[in-house]
């Protein structure tokens, strides 16, 4: 049976593919992390209000990748390395999507244009871990750590969903309307190819570990290159519209404390 709930718990069973799974995951949030609070630490003066919802967004993610981690290490396992093919974080960075890590290494505050292009980003890969989260936390149901765990992390993610569009839809009358709108479908058309190339490489990986014969594999790479037909049809303008969200100034608030240890 094919079912996304079977496979889930296909993986959630096999400790070396709960490994890889969660080792995935923890990297991409934790890299996440890195980037927001890069990017908080410099906002140009002009947006100066908006540090302190970039470093919290940054410290959510940070947050997200230590849950992933405690996953882990309750099954007494440690984070594996992640197989480049398979690293999301990094295939959208090689790809131009968001603000590049040379550019972030520097003591060199962003402009206006920057912060436009990261919210831009951001709101396209947030719709992406919003659905992602929705899912896993879904498919997770039975299981109370994991889906305790998910539910955190999906709640932090429809916020961070919400505070890209309300930021956007304040921008967009500064005379950004135009990049903004731009940027979104370039983002978006670039996202949903490496989802889909970076899903068959995780099945791939996944596939054999668990021993996955080749008619249950090649069913699993068609059902992923069904999404991406759909998507590149027209699913991606779902990841490029703009509407104020239910919750405002859903980033508002404290910047939560960060562990003192590494």
């Amino acid at each position: 049976m094919l079912s996304a709930r079977t496979i889930y718990g296909e993986i959630f069973d096999n400790d070396e593919a709960f490994g890889l799974f969660c080792s995935i995951a923890a990297s991409g949030e934790t890299q996440g992390g890195w980037e927001n609070g890069r990017i908080a630490a410099l906002v140009p003066g002009s947006q100066a209000d908006l540090a302190p919802k970039i470093a919290r967004h940054g410290a959510d993610e940070d947050k997200h990748g230590r849950i992933f981690t405690a996953l882990l290490r309750k099954r007494g396992l440690e984070p594996v390395p992640v197989p480049a093919d398979a690293d999301y974080t990094m295939r959208l960075e090689a790809a131009g999507i968001g603000l590049a890590h040379a550019r972030l290494r520097r003591e060199e505050q962003l402009t206006e244009a920057d912060i436009v292009t990261y919210l831009a980003h951001s709101r396209v890969t947030e719709q992406r871990a919003s659905e992602q989260m929705r899912a896993l936390h879904r498919y997770a149901g039975d299981r109370p750590d994991i889906a305790r765990a998910v539910r955190v992390i999906s709640h932090d993610e429809d916020n961070h969903l919400a505070y890209c569009h309300e930021e956007l839809l304040r921008l967009a009358p500064d005379g950004y309307g135009a990049v903004i709108r731009a940027t979104l479908r370039a983002a978006a058309l670039a996202e949903i190819t490496i989802y889909r190339d970076v899903s068959l490489a995780v099945m791939g990986h996944l596939g054999r570990i668990l021993g996955w014969p080749r008619p249950k594999s090649a069913a699993l790479a068609a059902g992923i290159r069904a999404v991406y037909a759909y998507e590149r049809l027209g699913g991606w303008r779902r990841m490029v519209s703009l509407r104020m969200p239910a919750r405002c100034n859903a980033l508002g608030g404290p910047v939560p404390a960060q562990p003192s240890h590494a």
